[in-house]
């Protein structure tokens, strides 16, 4: 008899896809409050325009927090714990938050 040996897990490159995709979007992020504030700048500087352009810099700085440490968690470990909900749902509000308030920076 042969004794079966435990098979290791081996995880492919689907770490290093998740690890592009967060920094894809981190770099979608970062290209969208770029646009808000160069809007601003260039715009009419108004309250509403002003407050839309803050907005989409504390919600790129609180995106660009969550995947920076999905990433160092997906690094630092042969297989990585899944997303927790409340990191998944915090990153989910600042992307869409972060398209809202750079659509209005620029209506504004």
């Amino acid at each position: 008899m042969s004794a079966e040996a435990t098979p290791v897990r081996d995880p492919g490159l689907q770490p290093e896809r998740t690890r592009l995709a967060w920094r894809r979007t981190t770099l979608a992020g970062t290209v969208a409050a770029i646009l808000a504030v160069r809007t601003t700048v260039r715009g009419g500087i108004s309250v509403g325009s002003v407050l839309a352009c803050a907005a989409c810099c504390l919600l790129w700085l609180g995106f660009l927090l969550i995947a920076h440490r999905r990433i160092r968690a997906l690094a630092g470990s042969v297989r990585p714990s899944g997303l927790p909900h409340r990191q998944a749902a915090a990153a989910t509000l600042c992307t869409v938050a972060l398209a809202v308030c750079a659509a209005a920076a620029i209506i504004l």
